[in-house]
């Protein structure tokens, strides 16, 4: 199967394999933990108990998430130590303190407070246990701040110096932390888990409204997930710009591939919308384009010159075609996000949130949009850097153990079969989980059904407008 491949090739296929499964939990969790925090707040706020029985609902999916996250990151770490063993020498003085660091705050904290979130209710008074709750959604954003700062300065080095040995030794720990591209890849990863969450809720909500098992706790849960799409995507397509103003800035190599560049361009440089990258003659083949917009996007100026890979020799260019398209499949789906945003705010305002089928099967298809969005940016970031794992310092090339291709095809083979058991039976269960939203309780009168929050009569016996389009 991998008889072709070498071992760095397949060493850093493993890699993409092992952490494309494992960023997928953690950007659920840290949207989740968050979300859990302001159900228990609205419940201690309102005192109502439907956000109640929503914490409840989500916590468990939390705890499921949370697990598979914490194993499959584990995995990970073995790595660094089998196939990159190299990079972990050259680059531990700095790397390691910041891994290290995560572990002594985010994970400590996340640790001492979970099975307080999870288990402490009734044992402890619903002040404390809001406490463990905000802890637990806190500690989650500090992992996600020593991680990003890790992988920030792998993209854009600073305050190291080199020792006699070829190592980077820490010169300025504000400087290594708070490298140049860090506040810009924190801000869009963590709102990309935000909105990765807000779509999953959405959709579950959708399908329950769909199926009219739960109007109440599925219309609460809806809402709340649409607010967030409406608010939190533009903010993230302009978190999204600031940041690939800065990756020109510092990875300008990068922009070129995901622009698909080819060719410089001394007079305003065309957006390729689409297209099919030729590596081979160095161009883009079927492009769509609109002449001069990449140059008023990247340099506000119609008219600025923009450099192209013609630039850039060709063992230090990154694979363009994945770029490329990886790229294109993020934007996209946030402008998707953004759409579902605004078509929830029109039916918001017509008084049909809760009733229009249309926008609750839209909402059921974007469920998993979060997850392809960050997998198909974590590709644009990490392909993006190549040929390099600290950029502009140390090659992919020179990072690898001294390790033959079969161990790692071996090791390949091995993990993929194990992940799809173990981490498909965890989605799987998962989903289960989500299907089984218990029904509301019929508060009745001697009229029949009452009203609540929103939600019609009918809605509440189930024959509400979903099942009209039906």
């Amino acid at each position: 199967m991998f008889e072709n491949f070498d071992a760095q090739l397949l060493a850093r296929i493993q890699f993409a394999f092992t952490v494309s499964f494992h960023i997928i939990f953690p950007a659920f969790s840290i949207g989740l933990a968050s979300y859990l925090a302001v159900l228990e707040g609205l419940y201690l706020w309102k005192k109502d108990k439907v956000y109640l029985e929503l914490f409840d609902f989500w916590k468990t999916i939390f705890a499921v998430a949370f697990g598979m996250g914490v194993v499959s990151g584990i995995v990970m770490s073995y790595q660094f130590g089998t196939n990159w063993s190299v990079f972990s020498d050259k680059a531990g003085p700095v790397i390691g303190p910041l891994m290290g660091y995560e572990v002594l705050t985010a994970f400590f904290l996340e640790a001492g407070f979970l099975g307080v979130m999870l288990f402490g209710r009734h044992r402890v008074g619903p002040g404390l246990h809001f406490f463990s709750t905000l802890m637990v959604a806190i500690g989650t954003l500090i992992s996600a701040t020593w991680i990003l700062s890790v992988n920030s300065w792998m993209q854009t080095p600073d305050g190291f110096a080199m020792n006699e040995v070829g190592q980077f030794v820490p010169v300025d720990w504000w400087k290594i932390v708070f490298n140049p591209s860090f506040p810009y890849r924190l801000t869009h990863m963590v709102i990309a888990a935000y909105l990765t969450t807000a779509f999953v809720v959405g959709a579950v909500g959708a399908w329950h409204l769909l199926r009219g098992t739960a109007p109440r706790r599925a219309g609460v849960m809806f809402s709340m997930a649409m607010w967030m799409a409406a608010i939190v995507a533009p903010i993230q397509i302009a978190a999204g710009d600031a940041h690939g103003l800065n990756t020109l800035e510092y990875q300008p190599v990068k922009v070129m591939a995901m622009e698909g560049h080819f060719d410089s361009h001394p007079e305003g440089a065309p957006l390729i919308l689409f297209g099919i990258p030729n590596t081979e003659e160095k161009r883009i083949d079927y492009a769509i384009q609109i002449p001069k917009l990449s140059s008023l996007i990247l340099k506000h100026d119609l008219n600025a010159p923009l450099d192209g890979l013609d630039t850039i020799p060709d063992d230090k260019e990154p694979p363009v075609a994945i770029v490329f398209w990886s790229f294109r499949v993020m934007v996209a789906i946030g402008f998707a996000m953004l759409g579902v945003g605004v078509f929830s705010l029109w039916c918001r305002w017509k008084g049909s949130l809760y009733e229009n089928p249309w926008l609750h099967r839209v909402a059921l298809i974007m469920g998993p949009s979060g997850f392809v969005a960050v997998l198909a940016g974590w590709i644009t970031t990490e392909v993006g850097r190549q040929p390099y794992t600290v950029y502009g310092h140390l090659l992919t090339a020179d990072s690898i153990s001294p390790i033959a291709a079969p161990a790692v095809a071996a090791s390949l083979i091995a993990f993929i079969i194990v992940y799809f058991i173990v981490f498909g039976a965890g989605t799987f269960y998962i989903l289960r989980l989500m299907a089984r939203l218990p029904r509301d309780p019929m508060p009745v009168l001697d009229d029949g059904p009452i009203r609540t929050s929103g939600i019609t009569p009918a809605a509440q016996t189930g024959h509400h407008g979903g099942q009209h389009g039906h």
